[in-house]
């Protein structure tokens, strides 16, 4: 009866503790070195002009100098570890901006700036909003890989409900089913990685343009989605792909292998963040948000999230 339960027990990735966390940061030292290792396995390089050959200032800790694009031998160009990070131009300890990140990326559904205020003790709520900002900006995933095998794509609205909102309110803004609504479209592999952004409009020419980016052509086996007309061409014309139909407006939720239940079950956590803990965002920064999200969702088997998520910023 105990193996049954442990063979459904869900599967775990172990990931740094919060007392493995104060354990390798005891110190603004600490940080930086880490920081120092994870830019620069292969030893410290001008961010300038990527030269290898940098001399250590030894009056000052973790800062170099570069000659090759200096001005003159002179003044050579001088760099910190943070030089080029988000870490860089704010009067934060590095290692606040760590116990930052390492919140968001351990808090499935997020963590409000609110929150990082009061754990932090950051003198301002204006701080912590800032902090975690920035932050969400260096998430975003640079090394952009198209989707392969099955892969799910659907539309969703980010916003609150215009029948929630105050009278008043919703007479002042005009504001009718989804208006006042932001759309983000995404799309999923199965087993794999979510690809998701925000769009102005969801005609034909938009979604049938997203698809065709994220998606590898070669190696796509599956294009599912539901019978929104903005897919009607995914499958016709020399660029032609595998696309199936699940008619949800039919009752129709799963035929087979076709479905949306995947790209639906991450709108469901992207929303469940949205309303529970940052209760609403605005357009001008859901893009991060989806950096976020997304970021966290493809490094969930990932052990070192952390150390990846230091590296990129």
């Amino acid at each position: 009866m105990e193996t049954t339960l442990r063979q459904h027990e869900p599967k775990v990735v172990k990931q740094l503790s919060l007392a493995q966390f104060d354990a390798m940061f005891p110190d603004e030292a600490s940080c930086r070195t880490y920081l120092m290792n994870q830019r620069w396995p292969q030893g410290v390089r001008c961010p300038r002009c990527n030269n290898a050959n940098v001399y250590t200032l030894k009056f000052k800790p973790f800062h170099w100098a570069c000659k090759v694009c200096a001005p003159n031998p002179r003044q050579p160009y001088r760099f910190s570890v943070i030089v080029g990070t988000i870490f860089e131009n704010t009067n934060y300890p590095l290692r606040t901006w760590f116990k930052v990140l390492y919140l968001m990326l351990v808090s499935k559904k997020g963590i409000s700036a609110m929150q990082i205020h009061r754990m932090i003790d950051s003198g301002s709520y204006r701080t912590a909003w800032f902090l975690c900002m920035r932050l969400r900006a260096g998430l975003k995933d640079p090394n952009f890989r198209q989707l392969m095998g099955i892969v799910e794509i659907d539309e969703t609205l980010i916003g609150g409900k215009a029948e929630n909102m105050h009278l008043e309110k919703r007479r002042r803004l005009n504001l009718a089913g989804s208006k006042g609504k932001t759309t983000v479209i995404g799309a999923i592999a199965r087993k794999g990685n979510v690809v998701c952004q925000v769009i102005e409009r969801t005609d034909l020419p938009t979604l049938d343009r997203f698809v065709r980016k994220v998606v590898n052509k070669e190696k796509v086996e599956l294009v599912a989605t539901d019978e929104h007309g903005g897919y009607n061409l995914l499958g016709t014309g020399p660029d032609a792909l595998p696309h199936e139909v699940v008619k949800h407006s039919g009752g129709e939720y799963v035929r087979g292998i076709v479905h949306t239940n995947t790209i639906e079950g991450f709108w469901s956590l992207l929303k469940r963040g949205v309303v529970g803990t940052y209760h609403s965002v605005s357009k001008k920064y859901l893009p991060l948000y989806l950096n976020e999200f997304q970021y966290r969702f493809n490094n969930r088997k990932n052990p070192d999230i952390f150390r990846d998520a230091i590296a990129g910023c």
